[in-house]
């Protein structure tokens, strides 16, 4: 009876630990052989809107476009605890599994790689809070609740004049990755959007079984505040009127690789609804498991999984603004993936005397692109996370979808406009496009400047002499010109019929700014502007409603 307990006891021990060896691992596949779907119909799998965009952008299906092989995941059924979930982009399958079970997943002759991704299970509701407090201290910075004027973080963008001109966002989609959005159910600020259906998904890809995404942090309800907040007293944000997917993929108990795949994943759920811009306030370099970590070697736009899916969503049409990172004054002080993403924008932070805030992450990648590729006011910004009311934090978290709601106004007044013809505009309205660098990249960008600048031949942002006035047509009073490189010019405005209206003189701090001209007496017709300088002559044509 003895030796019966014994033995009983030890094969309970070889239970338990296979339970806690227990890890989750993604299986990536050599190849994707015929399933289901066909690229001949892709309306199985992908909304008309996600269809549209990519005949906009001329985008061809293709194989990763396609779920991972149906054989391939019975086939693996047999060997993992379960599948957490596949993606189709990255051709790989995130299972829970023990090394045991593992071992003979790597043997098969249609799996390329198994990674670790995470220690232990899936998070579940039970354990959703665990470590908590101490990871959100690791990650954020601290927030504050001092007010600041919202009129002022919307000025530096051109916010105000993009809604003077009538854009909100009105039917763009953008998507939210971020850790939780805890209170947006419950906050004024945010009543337009579910009383106007404009939460058009949400999806939970961090813990088992839940079916909401209103839970676990506040970060999220702050990025999402600063691109959809309306209320006119507290906070009136850029793309009040966009809809929006919201999605979790940070785990807030932990920090592990598999976030990347949630983030790959979400991507994939938002792309097959027809997402237009995505917001991601994220950012690794540092994990729990010390053999995950990234080097600054790795920032070449093309290691990290993150990286490689956002690259991915570019590639299809989608614009990703991705937050830089707020390493700037600890010893990493570079960007984090997957802001080193190539044909996406990253985005750091500037103070109230526009000079980089301290914290901001600096560029750039590896291989030596402009990282970050624009600013936006990042220091004590207003934005909304608790129920009672507006407070203000910093970071590049809180930069970045300022500029992502720029970007959907853009989007809304332009929807013919292709992905790179977006992003292109974007860097161009940038107040040091002229001489970037990798504190500020090209700086802050503007509404009026991104909406009438112009595009070369070639369709890259023009660098010449070339002026460029906006807006054009003029309607308000002020009339901004960029030209030359000094720092002074003439300008003679004509009538249709040739006559001198009126002669300036015109002056500006640098030449990385444009000129502004007060042009309220001047009558709605159609005129001729002259512009001279030392070394160049220049005449655009100006419309005056």
């Amino acid at each position: 009876m003895v030796n019966y307990s014994a033995a009983l006891a030890f094969v309970f021990c070889l239970i338990a630990a296979n339970v806690i060896a227990q890890d989750r691992y993604a299986v990536h596949y050599k190849f994707k052989p015929g399933a289901i779907y066909s690229l001949e119909q892709p309306e199985s799998w992908l909304s008309q809107k996600a269809l549209l965009r990519r005949d906009r952008d001329k985008v061809l299906l293709d194989s990763t476009d396609l779920p991972v092989a149906d054989k391939y995941v019975e086939t693996l059924s047999a060997f993992v605890n379960d599948f957490i979930f596949h993606s189709k982009w990255l051709n790989a399958s995130i299972v829970h599994a023990s090394s045991a079970e593992i071992k003979h997943i790597a043997a098969l002759d249609f799996v390329s790689a198994v990674i670790l991704v995470a220690k232990g299970g899936p998070s579940s509701l039970e354990s959703s809070t665990k470590n908590y407090k101490s990871k959100r201290k690791k990650k954020r910075l601290k927030k504050s609740r001092e007010t600041s004027n919202f009129s002022f973080q919307n000025s530096v963008l051109g916010i105000s004049d993009m809604h003077n001109a009538g854009y909100t966002g009105e039917g763009v989609l953008v998507a939210i990755f971020d850790a939780g959005f805890l209170n947006v159910d419950k906050i004024p600020a945010f009543d337009h959007l579910f009383e106007g259906n404009k939460i058009a998904a949400t999806k939970d890809f961090v813990l088992a079984g839940s079916t909401t995404v209103f839970r676990a942090d506040t970060h999220g309800t702050g990025t999402l505040s600063l691109m959809a907040a309306y209320d006119p007293k507290n906070l009136i944000a850029g793309a009040y009127g966009a809809n929006y997917i919201l999605c979790i993929t940070e785990d807030v108990d932990s920090e592990y690789r598999i976030e990347e795949y949630n983030w790959v994943r979400a991507v994939e759920f938002a792309d097959s609804l027809g997402v237009d811009v995505i917001n991601s306030s994220l950012g690794y370099n540092f994990f729990d498991d010390p053999k995950m970590n990234y080097s600054k070697e790795d920032l070449d736009g093309e290691t990290a999984i993150i990286t490689k899916g956002a690259n991915m969503a570019a590639e299809k049409g989608i614009l990703v603004v991705s937050s830089a990172g707020n390493e700037g004054n600890i010893s990493w002080k570079t960007i984090t993936v997957p802001a080193d993403a190539k044909g996406i924008i990253a985005v750091g932070a500037v103070n109230r005397n526009f000079e980089k805030a301290g914290f901001s992450s600096v560029g750039p990648s590896i291989d030596e692109r402009i990282k970050p590729e624009l600013v936006a006011y990042g220091t004590g910004v207003t934005l909304w996370r608790q129920e009672e009311g507006t407070s203000s934090s910093s970071g590049t978290s809180f930069s970045a979808p300022q500029v992502a709601a720029l970007a959907a106004g853009l989007r809304e007044a332009n929807p013919d406009w292709t992905n790179k013809e977006l992003r292109d505009q974007l860097l161009l309205s940038g107040s040091q496009y002229s001489d970037p660098d990798n504190e500020l990249g090209y700086g802050i960008p503007d509404f009026t400047r991104a909406m009438f600048g112009r595009f070369d031949k070639k369709g890259d942002p023009e660098k010449s002499n070339v002026a460029r006035i906006y807006p054009n047509p003029l309607i308000a009073d002020q009339l901004l010109v960029e030209f030359g490189v000094s720092t002074y010019c003439t300008m003679k405005l004509y009538s249709s019929n040739g006559k001198v209206i009126s002669e300036h003189d015109l002056e500006r701090t640098g030449n990385n700014f444009p000129y502004s001209v007060n042009m309220k007496l001047l009558n709605p017709g159609i005129y001729l502007v002259e512009l001279q300088d030392d070394s160049t002559v220049s005449k655009v044509k100006l419309w005056k409603k």
